[in-house]
């Protein structure tokens, strides 16, 4: 089940509504660009920027209906389909934040608990882009990170 698959709610709607509630838990930026399929909100909050990214299939990825005797869609049934994609996901992700801030409020984990992923370092990446590299060799490793500190000897 995925949630609001048949919402109606505008993509710019859901991101009036993300800001507006960020701004309500005293966020004191917000900002939103896109660039193509690629579209992104960031945020300061607490010290922290922090910023989600929304991906939306290409048009092509929406030829055919799915299931298990798919048909061949026409353009309009084509941008009709990634659209409502692109809807469902801005609606999903305010669903998140309210999720996130909820969490915080309640004590149930601190701000940058909450949002470790998204927390943007000082070079712009996304701690959670570059954590994801980082896990994947520790695992494989079996050894953990050397610190990168002046007094950590090389």
């Amino acid at each position: 089940m995925t949630y609001a698959k048949d919402t109606t709610v505008s993509p710019e709607r859901s991101r009036a509504e993300i800001e507006t509630t960020l701004r309500r838990y005293g966020a004191e930026a917000f900002s939103y660009g896109f660039d193509g399929e690629k579209a992104a909100i960031a945020f300061r909050a607490m010290g922290r920027m922090v910023r989600f990214n929304v991906v939306v299939p290409d048009l092509k990825d929406f030829r055919f209906t799915g299931g298990r005797n798919p048909r061949r869609r026409t353009d309009g049934q084509m941008q009709s389909a990634r659209d409502q994609v692109e809807r469902q996901r801005w609606r999903a992700l305010l669903l998140v934040i309210k999720a996130k801030l909820e969490s915080i409020e309640a004590g149930i984990e601190t701000f940058d608990e909450a949002f470790m992923p998204h927390l943007l370092l000082p070079d712009g990446q996304r701690f959670g882009d570059w954590a994801a590299d980082e896990i994947v060799h520790i695992y494989e490793s079996g050894e953990m990170p050397r610190l990168l500190t002046a007094g950590d000897p090389a």
